[in-house]
């Protein structure tokens, strides 16, 4: 169908719009990632804009060599794996009786976890919860308030219910049990929402700060987020940096060990993200508006 000169002027204008609020969020991460590729000179000379000058990897070396970030890494990992992999377990088991009519007080049981999306306990209660239950200190603290998120289990819920009776009807006819038809059924049709959902869960788990700042005590156990935050804030990190130096070490500026820490951080869910794209929108909107 042919489109009107109003139409071209209007997708045009889109376009723009889109391509330049894209290239404004993209040109910080590339600053960012040729300062952490760049030398001291030219850091300090402030010549780096969209691209390395004097190209080296010393500052990743020293964050490695004098950091612990290769262990908060391993801990981020720890953190976002199990927590993905408990949440979505438990959002499925939720959402999946709350989608079939036979279950009694359905209406009751949706508007109660609705009802959490809109009220919360608050900071205090949440933490004399965990200390009562013995979980300071302890990763399952950060997992436990996170284990099903409202928001999610809905958007989960509401695409079972856009799966069509007709499918769940001749299953039954074969003898098809709920856990069956859960597994064989449901699941592999519901791709789309299950990446969607595993990515919102993971970028959740992936970026938790407060929880652990408030939960863990020990350093040790501390994400890369926690790591990452108190070597952009302060200076104690990069003077251990400093103390780890190799005699041979090129001195690096703190603005470029402090760029490669935060490249290390956002590149895991920038290298995960692309498997995950196509089945995003379609997750998305499918699982949110209901047929």
């Amino acid at each position: 169908m042919k489109t009107s000169k109003g139409e071209r002027v209007f997708f045009a204008v889109n376009y723009v719009f889109l391509a330049l609020f894209g290239i404004s969020a993209l040109v910080p991460l590339i600053n960012i990632l040729a300062v952490s590729l760049s030398d001291s000179s030219a850091i300090i000379s402030g010549k780096v804009s969209i691209w390395p000058i004097g190209w080296n990897i010393e500052a990743y070396r020293q964050l490695i060599e004098g950091t612990r970030i290769i262990h908060a890494l391993k801990n981020s990992i720890i953190i976002t794996v199990v927590g993905v992999a408990l949440s979505m377990l438990f959002t499925i088991l939720a959402a999946y009786p709350l989608s079939r009519n036979t279950l009694y007080g359905r209406r009751f049981f949706t508007l109660a976890i609705v009802f959490t999306m809109l009220f919360g306990g608050g900071l205090i209660p949440s933490f004399l919860v965990i200390k009562e239950l013995g979980l300071i200190n302890s990763y399952a603290a950060i997992w436990l308030p996170s284990l099903v998120s409202a928001f999610n289990m809905m958007i989960m819920r509401t695409f079972f219910l856009n799966i069509p009776a007709e499918l769940e009807d001749a299953a039954r006819m074969d003898g098809c049990g709920e856990y069956r038809m859960l597994l064989q059924i449901f699941l592999p049709l519901s791709l789309p929402v299950l990446a969607t959902l595993t990515l919102f869960y993971s970028v959740g788990y992936w970026n938790q700060f407060l929880t652990v700042l408030l939960y863990i005590n020990d350093a040790k156990k501390y994400n890369l987020t926690v790591l990452v935050q108190n070597m952009v804030a302060s200076q104690q990190l990069l003077q251990q940096i400093n103390t780890f130096q190799a005699e041979d070490s090129v001195s690096m500026t703190p603005e470029a060990i402090k760029a490669g820490a935060v490249v290390i951080l956002l590149l895991p869910l920038m290298i995960v993200y692309p498997f995950l794209q196509k089945y995003f929108v379609k997750g998305a909107l499918v699982g949110a508006v209901k047929g």
